[in-house]
């Protein structure tokens, strides 16, 4: 009998009944049952993921119960990560085989993943010239990607020693090669300037909210710059390891603030390696993380990657709003967007693994400890914080709150006992030193004002405690208690939660540590600034009553056993790959680059070339070249690229090119920017028209309706008085109402407050358009668009030049807003009906056939200067010599979209510096052509 999950069949033995009904009963699922088509949607997707994962995992468990001679089992020597004699994949191997299964396609088959952390879990220390010890780290990530079974994972990072001679490295890479890591090598001074300057004194107190260094601040800002190099250098070390050792297809996994370069390093590398980012410790608030003088370069970095990961909503949300209020990026539900590229963004919880505590409880040494425990304490309520000595675990804090309780509580005071275990850490550092003094010093007050000759009030350990005493430590304690003023997670609480099934203990936590998102149901959240809160939530939990223990405790233990450590990896990995697919999805709805020498080549072989070229985004400098780099400085108006000059110099004096600069901008704009210039100016959308050496007049449709105007200006006045740094322009032919300077997320609001006014108002019963650009809100009358005026700009310009040349040559770039992308299918070939959209091929597409009918059809009025008084009255003959100058075959047509991913163009240039190569290319083709011209002239 086969079994056949969503996207695998796997054989297994018919001997084993337990594992055939716990298949069998897979049978009528729902997306196992749907197993015959692709998802989808993404949550198809990602509910199939989850269906064989819990798939895979009841094969794991139906092979054969655990035993204590299981090198994963929690006795084993291999319960921190695995023993020096055997590797993971040997454990995996045992694991897969238990029960004779013959799944070696699928162990062949599994997607490899490459987890890149700044330190490896395993410490190397050198025995010899080329001998070394592997000394087994132990935490959360390990014990989460131990138990990732779908995937065949590689570990990537810094061993903690300087190797600095080749023997060295050589024997230590072998020596690590055996427990599936491989070594980065960084040098003492990299390390110095990189983990303990960038990294430690920079990047963690201020993600902790500690903010920058204050001491010194003058020593801070000169050392910034080459702590921040050697961070830099550091992460491209990381990525020219992960590079040498990539295989196509491999997830690549970073981890922590210690790599958010990364992301970019390997993107530049290879744009279609999967990347996906999580960050461990919290995310600050866009207010904090602004005063980082690096801010925007470390953003930036980070959104490369396909998947962003936090431990939580606000974190995540803290993320979204520093890109949106720094970098001034589009902010939405499922991430951040760049141009049309989207970086998922989302909350990954990560947990423990649950299962090893539990049984660990059964365990003969653990239940001896438990007894002595009890004995030693029985009469007494055990309190219980197990934390590291670090400012931002609330030591004190927690200390003064206990000694508020035993001051409001004198019948406690012999009847309840703190057990506090403090990790020393970073021990040569000044500020850690002084908070183990002050530590010492309130813990020995308390022991001296409470305590009696044979007993003190406070248990205070400046050690850790191996594995076994912890769990019956956690075992025997009534209530626990976390006040860490800012953590990342705290995974504390998750282990006391998961010893606590027959004790049912009581968890105080505090609000500022990211298990309360996760634990907040069940635990008593607290501010642990607040002493008398957190005294009075002591005395809650030591009175609370065993029916509402209960309830508590079976809320949080629920979570704690369904959310582990190997559920959040498997959720991550499978989140990126399910990323990857829809970005590729995406992708096929972009636009190709532009083919530049083809399009150069076919504008030297035409003899008659039209270029219709947008101004804004287009022929500008890109923004984040304006002023200082990286910074915020946005010019008031916007300013030709000043290396087009030339090009465009070039290009108008060329008797076979006519250009057009269509822009939405007022008339003044570009008249300041194009005057010198032999073009044709289009402004306000192609309303108003004019050849650089004659006057303006107007394209305007005849029954152009703009009663509307003053009621809309009305709303507009009232939202630019409410929104700080916003304006509005008052045209001809439309309203524009702008807050590209105003605060990104308020400007937002308005814009949503202002579109709801105006619809239910005074353009409710009006032939209006609403066009939303990226920080704007314009209102025009219906018709007037870019794609709309073309054609009765093309017949002013035939009429005006008298061309009878057909024009043979398009070249049509801008970065338009959508209403206006209809001037791309202008030029398109003739498609069918059903045919909505415009064909997308790199193929020959078929002639353009066109139409005496369209609709510059009828009279239209010429405004001379802007005086509608003065006008002249074109027939329409002379506007249709617009349309059948048109000899335009379908390859000799170029529609490009300037860094607007998302379009109706054939083609997609990246930024405006791709014009600029563009435009100067095409310009010194005609150069080349008119110098080979002239030679052949004088031969002959």
């Amino acid at each position: 009998m086969s079994i056949s999950p969503p996207d695998i069949c796997i054989s297994h033995n018919n001997n084993n009944p337990a594992l055939s009904n716990k298949t069998n009963g897979m049978r009528g699922g729902k997306y196992n049952g749907n197993a015959t088509g692709p998802p989808r949607t993404r949550l198809e997707r990602l509910l199939r993921e989850r269906e064989l994962r819990k798939f895979n995992k009841s094969l794991n468990d139906g092979d054969t119960e655990l035993s204590n001679n299981d090198p994963y089992s929690p006795d084993s020597e291999a319960s921190s990560w695995f023993t020096d004699e055997e590797s993971l994949e040997t454990i995996s191997a045992n694991r897969c085989s238990s029960d004779g299964c013959e799944r070696q396609d699928f162990r062949a088959s599994k997607q490899r993943l490459l987890v890149v952390a700044n330190r490896l879990p395993v410490s190397a220390v050198r025995r010899g010239d080329d001998s070394w010890h592997l000394e087994i780290s132990v935490g959360g990530l390990v014990s989460a990607l131990l138990g990732v079974k779908e995937f065949e994972t590689r570990w990537i990072g810094w061993a903690g020693v300087n190797v600095p001679d080749e023997t060295g490295q050589k024997t230590l890479i072998k020596a690590l090669a055996e427990k599936r890591c491989i070594p980065v090598f960084l040098d003492e001074e990299t390390v110095h300037q990189y983990y303990n300057g960038y990294c430690n004194n920079i990047l963690w107190p201020l993600f902790h909210y500690l903010g920058l260094p204050q001491e010194d601040r003058l020593a801070t800002t000169r050392s910034f710059q080459s702590q921040f190099d050697a961070y830099k250098k550091a992460n491209q070390l990381f990525a020219d390891v992960v590079n040498e050792h990539y295989v196509e297809g491999d997830v690549v996994w970073c981890h922590d603030y210690h790599l958010m370069f990364l992301p970019k390093c390997l993107k530049d590398s290879n744009p279609n390696m999967k990347v996906g980012w999580f960050l461990h410790t919290p995310f600050p608030s866009s207010e904090i993380h602004r005063t980082l003088p690096s801010r925007t370069v470390l953003l930036r970095t980070v959104l490369a990657a396909d998947l962003v990961g936090f431990h939580t909503y606000d974190y995540a949300r803290h993320f979204v709003s520093a890109c949106t209020r720094i970098l001034g990026l589009e902010g939405t539900p499922e991430g951040v967007e760049d141009q049309g590229k989207l970086t998922r963004v989302a909350a990954f919880p990560i947990g423990i693994d649950s299962d090893r505590f539990i049984r660990a409880l059964e365990l003969p040494q653990v239940q001896d400890h438990m007894k002595e425990l009890k004995e030693r304490f029985a009469g007494r309520k055990v309190m219980l914080g197990v934390d590291r000595l670090d400012m931002i675990k609330g030591l004190p804090q927690k200390i003064l709150a206990f000694e508020k309780f035993l001051e409001e509580n004198p019948q406690w005071r012999d009847k309840v006992v703190l057990l506090q275990i403090a990790v020393p850490t970073r021990t040569d550092v000044a500020e850690y030193q002084r908070l183990t003094s002050q530590v010492h010093e309130i813990v020995g007050r308390i022991n001296g004002r409470f305590g009696t000759l044979t007993a003190v009030p406070i248990h205070h350990l400046d050690r850790s405690l191996d594995f076994h005493s912890l769990c019956a430590l956690y075992a025997v304690t009534d209530v626990a208690l976390v006040t860490s003023l800012r953590d990342g997670m705290n995974l504390v609480s998750y282990e006391f939660v998961a010893c606590q099934a027959s004790k049912k203990g009581v968890l105080i936590l505090s609000e500022f540590a990211g298990a309360a998102q996760s634990l907040g149901a069940g635990a008593i959240l607290v501010n642990p600034w607040n002493v008398t809160e957190v005294a009075s939530a002591i005395g809650y939990a030591l009175n609370m009553p065993a029916d509402e223990r209960e309830k508590r405790h079976h809320h949080n233990f629920l979570h704690v056993t369904t959310h582990t450590s190997q559920e959040w990896a498997a959720t991550f990995v499978s989140e990126l790959n399910d990323t990857i697919v829809e970005a590729q999805l995406r992708t096929r709805q972009i636009p190709p680059p532009l083919p530049i020498e083809v399009a150069v080549d076919r504008y030297s072989q035409s003899y008659n070339r039209l270029l219709i070229l947008g101004f804004n985004a287009t022929l500008t400098e890109p923004v984040e070249t304006l002023g200082m780099k990286g910074s915020q400085i946005k010019e008031m108006e916007p300013k030709l690229h000043p290396d087009l000059r030339e090009p465009l110099k070039k290009l108008c004096a060329d008797p076979k090119t006519t250009i057009v600069v269509l822009s939405g901008s007022d008339r003044s704009v570009l008249d300041d920017n194009f005057g010198d210039f032999s073009l044709w100016l289009a402004a306000e959308n192609g309303m108003f028209l004019r050849a650089t050496k004659g006057d303006w007049m107007t394209t305007m449709p005849e029954n152009l309706n703009m009663e509307w105007v003053d009621s809309v200006k009305h709303v507009f006045e009232y939202f630019t008085e409410r929104t700080p740094r916003s304006h509005f322009e008052l045209r001809e032919t439309s309203l524009i109402w702008n807050y590209k300077y105003a605060d990104v997320e308020f400007g937002r609001l308005q814009a949503r407050d202002l579109l709801q006014h105006l619809w239910t108002g005074p353009i409710s019963n009006a032939s209006l358009d609403v066009v939303q650009g990226s920080r704007s809100v314009e209102v025009r009358s219906v018709g007037v668009t870019k794609g709309a005026a073309i054609d009765r700009i093309l017949g002013e310009i035939v009429h005006n030049k008298g061309m009878k040349e057909p024009i043979d040559y398009v070249l049509c770039i801008g970065h338009f807003l959508a209403k206006d992308e209809d001037i791309y299918t202008f030029f398109e070939p003739e498609l069918p009906s059903e045919v909505s959209t415009p064909v997308r091929s790199h193929t020959t597409p078929p002639v353009r056939t066109y139409r005496e009918d369209r609709s510059m059809s009828g009279n239209s009025r010429y405004h001379v200067n802007g005086d509608v008084s003065q006008s002249r009255v074109v027939d329409s003959m002379s506007m249709q010599e617009g349309s059948s100058v048109l000899d335009l075959q379908g390859d000799n047509y170029f529609s490009c979209s300037v860094a607007r991913k998302r379009s109706n163009a054939r083609y997609l240039l990246k930024s405006s510096n791709n014009v600029v190569q563009l435009l100067t290319e095409l310009s010194n083709s005609w150069i080349d052509n008119m110098n080979t011209e002239a030679s052949a002239m004088e031969g002959s």
